[in-house]
């Protein structure tokens, strides 16, 4: 496929998008933005989220990840199951019952504005991290499969894909991206099915037959329990993997403000549950796609990708799809895979922190009607600026496969949310607020050396995804030393 093929399909499939939003966007309301009318069908946000849920970093990053650690990431996706779960069952009754659009506002109402800002403030680092990490990987594949053969730098794509986002949602918000994520999800789940089925195909295999055969049974083993210091421990990754799904997706104003869309707490609970079981099976088809992969490159000498001096794992896939010759259909999907997997995740991410800032740090409820709508179009674009130069930067800096590193700061990010949240829902306690962000500041640094200096400290142990819940532990413990005498039910 060449390259002016690849920009004609990304062209047409944004023109797709526009007209959904000339659609959606036709009532530029904040309350239309912002929570979509709450009209949303739950099973329309549902399909949507599973798109919003893997992203680029999943279509791209796990199938590479499947060498380094086998299917080992399947016990962190049972414990994403578990994390929707009390999700459902505790987090979404709260913010219904509160009526917010801010999830952080539930920390303004049990304990007061500092710990709400607090909450926000980390919300907003971690999704603009998170967000940075989903579209850095796309805007990398782009540059390395097209620009760098026109001389287009690197600054020039990425600031060409945050515009294109911008320019779906800017009117319609969240009341789009619902709609658009579900087309998204469903190129995203047929881009890796017609994949999967042409590199079975070009080794005369059926899928079962694949499954069963030495080469895929070298890459898939899933559960991993024979050394604890290990961190793809089963223990390490199933309540890892709880807890990260509980705090990024029922601590995060991204995934939640989709299921706020629902039109009553059961419709989100069916919305959430339903997520946590289809995602067992769309991961494991994807991990199985990665092994593929592997199997197909081992066939043909194909080497993995080599960037900066950096090998690139995350590039395997297209560059099977794109280079090697197995036709334009794969090539196909797989750019229209990529796109909607990258953006379905990133569009959501631009609205969602416009509205916590919008909420959380601007107060745009206590504007005037007229002024608000200014003030949410204004941090629209700052947002997205923000976004650029986060990307950019992360060309410089980050050498790791991009789904390890993902997890990785949400470890950090995420875990003061945890605390703050835990410490709200399962205590009546009231603390000394003005020392909140003193508190999440020390539970980074203890949480940061802890992850540096196990190995030694600990006998070679290693720290997996437990390391959010240790994060989110020692928060909880230091609001424990900051309480009051007076009590208030969360």
């Amino acid at each position: 496929m060449t390259a002016y093929q690849i920009v004609f399909i990304i062209l047409a499939y944004f023109f797709v998008l526009l007209g959904i939003s000339y659609f959606t966007g036709k009532n530029d309301s904040n309350n239309s933005f912002f929570k979509a009318e709450k009209k949303s069908p739950w099973y329309v946000v549902a399909f949507g989220m599973i798109g919003a849920s893997l992203s680029g970093v999943t279509f791209i990053s796990v199938p590479g990840w499947v060498k380094a650690s086998q299917f080992s990431y399947m016990q962190i996706v049972l414990g994403y199951l578990a994390g929707y779960i009390v999700i459902a069952l505790v987090l979404l009754p709260i913010y219904y019952k509160a009526n917010i659009t801010s999830i952080y506002e539930y920390l303004r109402s049990r304990f007061g504005i500092v710990t709400h800002k607090t909450g926000a403030l980390f919300f907003f680092i971690s999704r603009v991290l998170g967000a940075s990490f989903r579209l850095f990987l796309v805007a990398s594949v782009f540059q390395y499969f097209i620009f760098d053969a026109w001389n287009i730098p690197f600054e020039l794509t990425v600031v060409i894909s945050i515009l294109l986002i911008w320019m779906y949602t800017f009117k319609g918000g969240m009341k789009t991206i619902v709609w658009t994520d579900t087309l998204q999800t469903l190129f995203m789940l047929t881009a890796v099915g017609v994949a999967i089925f042409i590199i079975c195909d070009s080794f005369q295999w059926s899928f079962i037959e694949a499954y069963h055969s030495d080469e895929f049974q070298s890459y898939s083993q899933i559960f991993f329990s024979d050394d604890l210091n290990s961190n793809k421990h089963i223990l390490k990754s199933f309540f890892g993997g709880m807890f990260i799904a509980i705090a990024m997706t029922g601590l995060d104003q991204d995934m939640m403000q989709k299921n706020l869309t629902c039109k009553s707490t059961k419709e989100a609970q069916w919305n959430i549950l339903s997520l946590g079981f289809v995602l067992i099976f769309v991961n494991f088809i994807f991990l199985s796609l990665g092994a593929l992969l592997y199997i197909y490159a081992d066939k043909n000498g194909i080497d993995i990708p080599v960037v900066d001096g950096n090998i690139k794992t995350d590039l395997l896939f297209p560059e099977i799809a794109l280079n090697q010759n197995l036709g334009f259909p794969i090539a196909l999907v797989f750019i229209l895979g990529l796109i909607a997997a990258a953006y379905s995740s990133a569009d959501s991410a631009l609205t969602s922190l416009t509205t916590s800032f919008c909420y959380d740090f601007l107060a745009i409820e206590k504007h005037e009607e007229k002024k608000q709508k200014d003030i949410r179009k204004k941090v629209h674009i700052a947002v997205s600026v923000l976004l650029i130069f986060v990307i950019i930067l992360f060309k410089h800096v980050l050498e790791d496969n991009v789904i390890g590193s993902l997890l990785k700061v949400a470890s950090y990010t995420y875990g003061p949310l945890l605390g703050l949240f835990a410490f709200g829902i399962f205590t009546k306690h009231q603390i000394t607020e003005k020392l909140v962000p003193l508190v999440a500041l020390i539970s980074l640094v203890i949480t940061a050396l802890l992850d540096i200096y196990a190995e030694y400290w600990f006998h070679g142990y290693k720290f997996g995804y437990e390391l959010l819940i240790l994060n989110g532990s020692i928060t909880f413990i230091g609001l424990l030393l900051l309480k009051t005498n007076s009590n208030k039910i969360g």
